[in-house]
């Protein structure tokens, strides 16, 4: 199977996406994928979840400007199978710049190619930033799919209906033929409040099967977990929300299995 790219990608903050990129990329790892886990958000938080300190110059800024390459830029990790590309603040000024420059939506694309190439993944996973700025549609223009957290409250159909006019935008314009929704996940789900319940079903209702079957409960332990730089299979591997994120894997990857 050729490698696959999933961008990991919600405008809104705070709805679990770089949770869910971490732990995600984890448990695929744990299953014996190769797995490379793209931190593109200049927060880094995807980085010090996996316990990768933020270095100066370390992140995909120089290689999205043809310094270098990304290749140079790949991490190990301490957990076996996955690697990083990590990120720090420098990529906070790559959405300005990006803008200013030549084929500015397909620079990632250009960068992530050898590195596909390679052989040496099975899977790679970008953390999007919180936004639908450059960097974020730079990843929509290199990705096969897009993985969409949506926590479990009133306005998160909204966030996708913004998220499916964008993605149709690129299609229309060329930049990436193949875009579209990989899998839509619930996150902070907690079963004994109404409000999860109906979101859930009217996410279900509107989006059918792109909606994975698993759902990710709100959880401390998932809280903790990034603070002490461990995906949660690692931090409290008989957790809920460890539990949960194995489940999603294994959704995960029959869907690329039968695609």
């Amino acid at each position: 199977m050729p490698v696959k790219v999933i961008a990991v990608a919600n405008q809104k903050g705070g709805v679990g996406k770089t949770t869910t990129a971490v732990n995600l990329a984890a448990c695929l790892a744990a299953t014996g994928q190769r797995v490379l886990l793209f931190d593109l958000d200049p927060q880094a938080n995807a980085t010090s979840g996996v316990g990768v300190e933020k270095i100066e110059g370390a992140s995909a800024y120089r290689p999205l400007f043809g310094e270098g390459t990304l290749a140079d830029k790949i991490k190990s990790t301490a957990f076996d199978r996955l690697s990083l590309i990590p990120s720090e603040v420098d990529l906070c000024g790559a959405d300005v710049e990006l803008a200013r420059a030549e084929n500015h939506l397909s620079r990632l694309a250009t960068a992530l190619q050898p590195v596909r190439d390679s052989g040496q993944f099975d899977l790679i996973l970008v953390d999007c930033p919180p936004s639908l700025g450059i960097l974020t549609l730079n990843a929509f223009a290199a990705t096969d799919g897009v993985l969409v957290p949506l926590q479990c409250e009133y306005y998160a159909l909204e966030g996708i209906s913004m998220m499916n006019r964008v993605l149709t935008q690129l299609r229309a314009a060329g930049v990436n033929p193949r875009l579209e929704i990989f899998g839509v996940v619930m996150t902070m789900f907690d079963a004994r409040t109404k409000l999860s319940n109906e979101v859930v079903s009217e996410v279900r209702n509107l989006l059918g099967e792109r909606v994975f079957e698993t759902m990710i409960p709100r959880s401390t332990k998932l809280a903790e977990a990034p603070s002490f730089g461990q995906p949660i299979i690692h931090y409290d591997k008989y957790s809920a929300g460890a539990a949960a994120y194995e489940v999603l894997a294994q959704e995960v990857l029959s869907r690329l299995n039968a695609g």
